[in-house]
């Protein structure tokens, strides 16, 4: 072996170990891209094949003749004088342009089958559309639609991310990470509760709002180990590790069960639920709680809610006890108005019907109240008038008819006129008057 080839024998095998690259693959991009320089000459041969030997670092082109199958029929050394030189410059730029595949591949290769894992990265950039972590040999790419709205990332600040999707692009992995996603808790409890990491116990179920509250649900495979215990940890400091990576964000942890009523009330925690109604063909659970919980049951905009009917999958609706005993007293068969008290610009008090127009102050609202009430009395006052009135003219009517009737007729008329109206009358009188007189004796 001459010294040059030695050397290069060296070099190679310095740079194969240096990059992770065998000297084998080095020596097979060497030799295609040799001939690919053979070919170039004037005089060569139209088929050929570069041989280098990696004991003694010889080269050598051989031309080759084939026949209609390409089968080879004839093979012959034909390696040019100066071929060493050509064989130099050629090895520099493979040599550089296979390692750079070669290191892509293996970027690829090593996190290829990692989504759904946790990586700890360097911020390196941030701006409006992205992040930039270095991860060491890769950059994660951190977009802003899997950022948390009120984290901000300073550049130098060690994160931790979950590992959405990997990309094999041109220029070699595109790594897409995330710090919305759910799994970032799962992840993050794994390396914080051996009993996780072991299997001993298992987060069913997680819901997420990113960068204000996280309910997960656990269960024990082991039934000597307690799930909320191992996840919280001695006085907390388990799930504060957690908290702590998350900037604050709240974590609650409940028990995990296979019964939907005891999970929809561990679901609903610092709550306490004194019923569960199932309604199973509308997928509707509800829950009645006392009065002083329904807000604590309710959350802050509904999030305590809302947190637990994804943790559970069941829709959950909240009632008190007072507005159930409303209810099944008659008053859900009423009609009510439509509408919400808010507050306007003046710090007052409105309300506004649901289906539009002006709002109505409390003031406002007590008048037209009153002046309803009073509007209705004098409605009944002017009917019982009315009546009262038609009643008494009614009367004075038929009053003045009578006179004018006993002027209009005079005295005579008026004895003809009750004479002939009621003859029967003075005849009957008449008969009555006689059978009650003595009887008349006769003429002597």
């Amino acid at each position: 072996m001459s010294k040059t080839n030695f050397e290069f024998l060296d070099a190679l095998g310095q740079i194969a170990r240096d990059k992770g690259i065998s000297v084998e693959t080095l020596l097979d991009a060497l030799a295609n891209a040799l001939v690919a320089a053979y070919k170039r000459r004037p005089d060569a041969a139209e088929e050929a094949v570069v041989t280098i030997d990696p004991d003694s670092g010889e080269i050598r082109v051989y031309g080759q003749e084939l026949d209609e199958d390409g089968n080879v029929v004839r093979e012959w050394d034909d390696t040019p004088d100066d071929f060493g030189r050509i064989a130099a410059q050629t090895a520099k730029q493979v040599i550089l342009q296979r390692i750079r595949e070669v290191e892509r591949d293996l970027k690829y290769e090593e996190y290829a089958g990692r989504e759904g894992d946790i990586v700890t990265g360097i911020v390196q950039q941030t701006d409006n559309r992205y992040t930039l972590l270095d991860l060491g040999k890769v950059e994660a790419l951190l977009p802003q639609a899997e950022q948390v709205s009120y984290e901000r990332y300073e550049h130098g600040a060690r994160l931790k991310a979950y590992i959405v999707e990997v990309r094999k692009t041109t220029k070699g992995p595109q790594i897409v990470v995330s710090r919305s996603h759910p799994g970032l808790i799962k992840r993050l409890f794994e390396l914080e509760v051996p009993e996780i990491s072991s299997g001993a116990v298992e987060i069913k179920a997680a819901a997420r709002e990113p960068g204000h509250r996280t309910k997960i649900a656990v269960w024990s495979n082991d039934p000597n180990v307690d799930p909320v215990g191992a996840c919280v940890g001695a006085r907390g400091s388990r799930v504060r590790m957690v908290t702590n990576e998350l900037r604050g964000e709240r974590v609650d942890v409940v028990p995990y069960s296979d019964d939907p009523v005891e999970l929809i009330q561990s679901a609903l925690a610092p709550a306490r639920v004194r019923e569960v109604r199932l309604d199973d063909e509308t997928g509707t659970a509800t829950v009645i709680v006392s009065d002083y919980q329904l807000s604590l049951a309710i959350g802050k905009e509904g999030q305590n809610a809302r947190l637990a009917a994804r943790l559970t999958g069941w829709r959950i609706d909240i009632k008190s006890e007072t507005q159930l005993a409303e209810e099944e007293s008659g008053y859900a068969g009423e009609e009510w108005a439509e509408g919400e008290w808010i507050q306007n610009d003046a710090g007052e008090m409105v309300w506004q019907p649901a289906e539009g127009g002006s709002a109505v102050s409390a003031s406002e609202w007590a008048e037209g109240a009153d002046g309803a009430d009073e509007v209705a009395v004098e409605v009944v006052g002017s009917a019982d008038g009315a009546t009262d009135g038609a009643t008494d003219g009614a009367e004075e009517a038929e009053a003045a008819i009578e006179p004018e009737a006993a002027d209009a007729t005079g005295d005579g008329e008026s004895e003809a006129a009750s004479g002939a109206a009621t003859p029967a009358e003075d005849a009957s009188t008449e008969d009555a008057s006689a059978a009650d007189a003595p009887a008349e004796e006769g003429p002597a």
